[in-house]
């Protein structure tokens, strides 16, 4: 393939080939100087362009074929040839030679137009370059993968370095002066950590005080995974740096923090939710990362079967009532919540949220933040927004018997109240109402819809190993044991994460149907009113989680989590 000599405006292409209009382009354009991206994953990003559409362009009119950095096999001899900072620099990678010409160096380019950065491979190398398009986001993690602990621990070094004497004579070094310089290593170290927590598809980063060490941890598909071990005398800087970002008292380090920040990484953009706490080694900093449309996505990404979305667009077709979404934390209810809401809303509604945190800002819809210190609960926030002439409201939790008491008020009161609570079925939820005081019929009338939930995490489809069941795991999966059963277990290749790559909801939903409702307003037990919903066509989480067993998506061990408390797991 011909090295590109002629620089291509991708927008005039795009405009030219009938994907998007000049106005689209103005935007796109304006758009990429906010996000400091390229115009192609700008075009994307805004849903101008699909990825396919895009890659189909750059094929036939460009030349230029796309390349998945996490399939193909990426040859070390091939990336050694290229130094880390070029890499970097321009966002490209080489994998491969080409099979007929080994002079041919195969790169990996988020800009394939770029002729300045392919003239730097081709001096550098001295072998001719053959671009491939690849997203910035995929080269990224995989630049962080190799080269992501080496800059983390040098950045770590050069700030031991610069401040020997302050930390020698001062292990607090409160006093070091670092945060407004953005090229300081506790700076880079900071947002490095922030950077692979996200490319790795980390949910929450992990800052512990050890006795001799700072260990960090990242959250990946709710297993937590050692990163990165820092000398201790990193802790009083690193820990400050946080506080410096988030908002919070740099001088307070014995007494609980909470605050949060954004970062964007590879043109996105994340809410980060802080908190520190004091242990006796020092500080220990959780930060849990939400992308800010991760919230907001269409209820097909949720992982509901085709026998479960009937049931899920039954209950998101009540004109009021509550809806509970429940399940541990981790288990994605706040997710489900925010995508019921972006499913009702519309023009004709409105919709008021009371919430601890706001964990996604959503356009059109009036969101709250409890705030005790001034007195604004979700009790009272719950008051005054029934003044408010509401639609659709929701409660971010059920805590106590105040707000269950009030959100049951408004459900019948002719208002939709979506909420989350802390239990592990739909069945029990009934239970923990009862037990806050509600009143039996009061819960019969009002409540129309319980969702529980959990998430597993998925085998990865490249290296899963198939294996036949023992006769302990048959009985598990209540598969009788004279059949042979074939499940899958995890072995572990080099995309995924011992064996899981990423997670799928497994759900238990149920209608409050006539029945059911009549047997709550009676004081029917949860075992009662579960098997009554069984009998109307729900299905467990017991039984949602052995599908997926059988089917090859997720492991025994993973189901067992999921149903820890049924009889016979």
């Amino acid at each position: 393939m011909a090295i590109i000599r002629k620089k291509i405006r991708i927008g005039d292409l795009m405009i030219s080939e009938g994907l998007i209009t000049p106005a689209q382009l103005e935007t796109a354009l304006k758009e990429q100087k906010i996000r400091g991206a390229k115009l192609g994953e700008t075009l994307i990003a805004l849903g101008y362009v699909s990825q396919e559409d895009f890659s189909n362009i750059l094929s036939t009119q460009l030349g230029i074929d796309t390349v998945d950095l996490r399939k193909v096999g990426i040859d070390d001899n091939a990336v050694k040839l290229v130094s880390e900072d070029l890499m970097k620099k321009n966002q490209l990678m080489p994998f491969g030679f080409d099979e007929k010409n080994p002079n041919i160096l195969k790169v990996a380019m988020a800009d394939p137009m770029n002729i300045m950065a392919i003239d730097d491979v081709t001096i550098m190398t001295n072998m001719e370059v053959m671009p491939f398009f690849c997203p910035s986001a995929q080269i990224s993690l995989q630049l962080d993968r190799r080269y992501g602990k080496e800059q983390a621990r040098a950045a770590a070094a050069q700030f031991q370095e610069e401040h020997a004497a302050e930390i020698a004579f001062d292990t607090s070094a409160s006093d070091i002066e670092y945060e407004n310089i953005e090229d300081a290593p506790i700076v880079k170290l900071v947002k490095t950590m922030l950077e692979t927590a996200v490319r790795q598809g980390a949910s929450d980063i992990h800052i512990e005080a050890l006795d001799r060490e700072v260990r960090v941890r990242f959250r990946i598909d709710g297993v937590l995974v050692e990163n990165m071990d820092y000398d201790k005398s990193l802790l009083p800087a690193l820990v400050a740096r946080i506080k410096i970002i988030s908002n919070l008292d740099i001088s307070e380090k014995r007494k609980p923090q909470d605050g949060r920040l954004t970062v964007v990484v590879d043109s996105k953009e994340y809410d980060v939710r802080v908190s520190i706490l004091p242990t006796v080694f020092g500080e220990k900093v959780v930060m849990r990362l939400t992308s800010k449309d991760g919230l907001t996505r269409d209820k097909k990404y949720l992982g509901l079967n085709e026998r479960e979305l009937p049931r899920f667009d039954a209950i998101m077709s009540n004109p009021h009532g509550i809806i509970l979404v429940t399940g541990p934390t981790g288990s994605g209810k706040s997710t489900t919540c925010y995508t019921v809401l972006s499913e009702l809303n519309s023009d004709e509604v409105n919709i008021i949220t009371v919430e601890d945190p706001v964990e996604a800002n959503v356009n059109g819809i009036n969101q709250v933040q409890v705030n005790v210190k001034a007195d604004l609960t979700f009790a009272t926030a719950l008051r005054s927004i029934l003044r408010q002439d509401p639609d659709i409201i929701m409660i971010g939790e059920i805590r106590d018997t105040e707000t269950a008491e009030i959100a049951v008020k408004a459900s019948i009161t002719g208002h939709l109240v979506i909420s989350t609570l802390h239990t592990n079925s739909t069945a029990s939820s009934i239970t923990r109402l009862l037990d806050m005081g509600i009143e039996p019929y009061l819960i019969g009338d009002s409540v129309v819809g319980i969702i529980a939930q959990r998430l597993v995490r998925r085998l990865c489809p490249k290296c899963r190993r198939q294996k036949m069941a023992t006769a302990e795991e048959k009985r598990a999966l209540r598969v009788p044991e004279n059949e042979e059963c074939l499940i899958y277990e995890p072995v572990g290749c080099r995309e995924c994460s011992k064996g899981y790559k990423g997670r799928i909801g497994v759900y238990e939903i149920m209608p409050i149907s006539h029945r059911i409702a009549a047997m709550i307003s009676k004081g029917s037990n949860a075992d009662e009113i579960e098997a009554q919903a069984v009998a109307e066509g729900m299905t467990t989480l017991r039984r949602g989680a052995a599908e997926y067993v059988l089917q090859g998506i997720t492991t025994i061990s993973e189901m067992r989590k999921v149903a820890y408390d049924e009889e016979g797991i």
